[in-house]
């Protein structure tokens, strides 16, 4: 099927360009950088269709906007901030994404549930109040996006007790992947500079993207 041959291309692609970042190749990730995204993209358009189909290329879309605008990010804060409004659409998009996928079963276990509900928590109020002294006129805006990718984590984790049984094991990854990375790069910008932080920003990120649509795919697979 087309879909699996463009994700294959897809965990290759990202292999080489990783290989590449590692390398300090900076220049040569910032021109591949762009045709990651769309190799996801033209996999799911590929997928026999199905409800939310068209919400989960809305949010690839965003995110690969996303990309592009963040390529510019050295060319002045402008380009970071909007940067940071396209991944929060896209964020947007995957919590709509997540809260409209088929429930096969209630949650029996609410006791670990709770208990991831304590860990989403606790990681955003963690990150603010670790970060708030240091964003300065992006406090709001930081904030709201952790706001909203804390709620898409919720969403995921909600929909792990859910879903049917081995998808969304690959969501509920993605959407940790996910909020890794953009914690990675939130740190490594307001923080304090992290070691092979392009490189930990990109695997988590790839690896993010790879998880999400995987699961969503499989939970939402033709019989």
């Amino acid at each position: 099927m087309k879909n699996k041959l463009f994700l294959s291309i897809y965990l290759g692609f990202s292999a080489f360009y990783l290989l590449i970042t590692a390398f300090n190749q900076e220049e040569i990730a910032r021109v591949l950088k762009p045709f990651l995204l769309p190799l996801l993209l033209v996999a799911v358009y590929f997928t026999e269709g199905f409800t939310t189909k068209k919400i989960l290329l809305t949010a690839l879309l965003f995110s690969w906007i996303g990309d592009i605008i963040l390529l510019f990010a050295d060319k002045g804060e402008i380009y970071f901030i909007l940067g940071l409004v396209a991944f929060l659409v896209s964020h947007v998009f995957y919590i709509v994404l997540f809260s409209k996928q088929t429930i096969s079963k209630t949650i029996s276990n609410k006791l670990s549930f709770g208990a991831g509900i304590g860990l989403i928590l606790l990681y955003f109020f963690g990150m603010i109040t670790t970060l708030g002294p240091k964003l300065g006129p992006l406090t709001v805006p930081v904030v709201v996006y952790a706001v909203v990718i804390s709620t898409m984590l919720f969403f995921a984790l909600k929909g792990s007790y859910q879903w049917k049984s081995i998808p969304y094991h690959f969501v509920l990854i993605g959407a940790v992947f996910f909020i890794s990375s953009d914690s990675i790069l939130a740190f490594n910008k307001f923080y304090q500079p992290i070691p092979y932080a392009s490189f930990l920003i990109m695997i988590t990120y790839l690896a993010a993207q790879y998880g999400i649509v995987w699961g969503i795919l499989n939970l939402n697979q033709k019989k």
